[in-house]
């Protein structure tokens, strides 16, 4: 997006600097040329133009006009996420940005990404609002505690670049910063023999799962007491108060996290609230092992993969993020 976003900004710039020097111009040409020669000199009494007035409203309108449609466009492109990215779930914490990729490996401050491929960030935070923001990418989105957020880049050019905090959260703010390493996909694939083959997040959601007996309501045929999860992400879930919602990843969280905020119809408000007894690691295992039981859009969920019987993946993209392991520093 940086080339698409420098053109826009460059325009405003263009723009602005024409303006300020038409008007600087013409400020001194009329000071001079319509100056008061005489003590006694009387200007004209001027009635107005009609096209003086249309024409200096209609330009700038199609000016402005330009720039939100310009703008619109570039903002529609960075809030859609390709079909196929890869996906990385981040979390922020005081002082630390915390990913973790959908195969299981994990990084600290760092994060390997492959050239050409679009990758798909999906950010929370375990404590205040923090600010996931890549410069050199132009893009920047807020993490945000007890809510998902989302964000994509396509890195277009190997090298490592800045990733910083831009939010104010606390004493250490100025140290919470890191690197995205954008790599060839050959060098990537190479850099990915190296991984520690930590369990897929899938893998370790369906652990949790099975840890604090969800299996037991949310079984798989009729008999459960909740609602089935196969084929649940991205589908419409009826609503037991009449309207409709789609089972994307701040749905899951929150149906955990406050199962009594949306209940689906046809069944109790049975389910206790996780929150606080779950970490926000623990809860983006459970979302990853839900999307792994396949979905229910139409055109698939991104990124996501297919699982097994067991709840794991069956598959994996061609080419996919991973890391080498990392201790994590505590506050």
């Amino acid at each position: 997006m940086a080339g698409r976003v420098d053109a826009l900004y460059f325009f405003l710039l263009a723009i602005s600097a024409f303006f300020a020097l038409l008007i600087a111009t013409l400020v001194v040409v009329f000071a001079v040329r319509y100056r008061r020669r005489s003590p006694n000199e009387r200007p004209k009494a001027i009635l107005g133009s009609v096209a003086l007035e249309v024409t200096w409203s209609l330009i700038p309108l199609g000016i402005v006009m330009v720039i939100f449609l310009w703008g619109a466009e570039i903002f529609f492109s960075m809030v859609r996420v390709p079909p196929g990215a890869m996906e990385v779930y981040v979390v922020g914490k005081r002082w630390m940005w915390k990913a973790q990729h959908m195969t299981g490996q994990r990084e600290i401050n760092e994060l390997h990404v492959p050239v050409g491929v679009p990758v798909k960030i999906t950010l929370a935070s375990e404590d205040v609002i923090h600010s996931f923001f890549i410069p050199a990418f132009r893009v920047k989105r807020d993490a945000i505690p007890g809510r998902y957020q989302t964000m994509w880049f396509e890195a277009t050019k190997p090298g490592r670049y800045h990733l910083f905090c831009a939010e104010y959260c606390g004493t250490k703010h100025s140290e919470m910063i890191g690197s995205i390493v954008a790599m060839e996909p050959s060098a990537f694939q190479a850099w990915l023999q190296g991984g520690t083959g930590e369990v897929s997040m899938a893998a370790a959601g369906e652990r949790k799962f099975q840890e604090l007996g969800c299996v037991t309501c949310h079984r798989g045929d009729t008999e459960g007491r909740g609602p089935s999860l196969q084929g649940l992400f991205g589908r419409q879930v009826a609503l037991a108060d009449g309207g409709t919602i789609a089972a994307d990843e701040g749905y899951i969280r929150e149906s955990i996290v406050n199962p009594a905020a949306k209940i689906v119809a046809g069944y109790q408000p049975i389910m206790p609230a996780y929150q606080g007894l779950v970490t926000e690691e623990g809860l983006m295992h459970l979302v990853a092992y839900v999307q792994s039981l396949g979905s229910g859009a139409a055109s698939g969920a991104t990124g996501g993969a297919t699982a097994g019987a067991g709840g794991r993946p069956a598959s994996q993209p061609a080419v996919t993020p991973s890391a080498r392991p990392a201790t994590e520093r505590r506050p």
